[in-house]
């Protein structure tokens, strides 16, 4: 295993244990069995290995790219990549865990300048993945090209909520309210309709 791999590994293991460990160079690199020399080569900043590990993270608990499966139309890939992110949650008493776990790391404690830097460190990520969806439905002409914040926020939002839902005792069936959440989401994010052609403009 190469170096660079040996410090993403030491800092997946240190946030499986503890989801707001503080990704200390000293701390990674002994638990790496590297230097901070080497650390720092490949990770010049505490923030670059943060992102880097939890992009590593996130592939492996969302392997493969639906919004590149070009054999479905684009409405139905944007559905399966937040259903994706969905999935690993379970419902019920699963999602009550998985909540659990969020409520006592962020939660519970005192928003602490370490606190703040892992939970931001995660929906950095999370922002990431869900740019990159709506980028290359603009580059494919569905959705206009430019600045995709508001949607990006907005389906964010989405997911926490239908995530919170999955862990309450709730009445009806949870998935089949969260489809018909999710299809609006995604209606709403391409009312925006193609981009124009080129040196055209919108009414």
């Amino acid at each position: 295993m190469g170096t660079r791999e040996k410090i993403l590994q030491a800092a997946a293991e240190m946030i499986a244990e503890d989801m707001t460990a503080k990704l200390s160079v000293r701390a990674v690199a002994a638990r790496a069995g590297v230097s901070t020399g080497s650390l720092r080569f490949h990770f010049p900043t505490q923030r670059a290995l943060q992102d880097s590990v939890l992009a590593r993270i996130y592939e492996g608990m969302l392997p493969g790219d639906p919004i590149r499966d070009r054999t479905l139309p684009p409405r139905e890939r944007l559905l399966n990549c937040l259903r994706q992110v969905l999935a690993p949650l379970g419902t019920d008493e699963d999602a009550r865990t998985a909540w659990g776990a969020v409520y006592r790391a962020f939660i519970e404690p005192e928003p602490t300048e370490q606190v703040r830097a892992a939970y931001l460190g995660l929906e950095r990520e999370a922002r990431r993945r869900v740019e990159h969806w709506l980028t290359v439905l603009a580059e494919e002409g569905v959705l206009p090209p430019g600045d995709h914040t508001r949607n990006v926020r907005f389906l964010l939002t989405v997911l926490n909520g239908l995530s919170v839902e999955r862990a309450l005792p709730t009445g009806e069936s949870v998935l089949i309210a969260e489809t018909e959440t999710l299809n609006a989401a995604v209606d709403h994010v391409l009312s925006t309709g193609p981009a124009p052609p080129a040196g055209a403009t919108r009414p």
